[in-house]
């Protein structure tokens, strides 16, 4: 999964609460009021620990 870190919280709340460790990845909060330039630093940024997620449960 990937959220932004305004969701971290939450996103560990509901995780403990149904007892289940999901992969993710907290990226820069907010989102939508971002360049593009931004985005693609976000993105670019993320990569490596998506990745690395994704070859974890592979």
């Amino acid at each position: 999964m990937i959220a932004t870190t305004a969701f971290e919280q939450a996103a560990n709340a509901q995780s403990a609460a149904l007892n289940f460790d999901p992969a993710i990845v907290y990226v820069p909060h907010p989102i939508q009021d971002r360049t593009d330039d931004e985005i693609k630093t976000i993105a670019r940024d993320a990569l490596t620990p998506v990745m690395r997620m994704i070859s974890a449960s592979a």
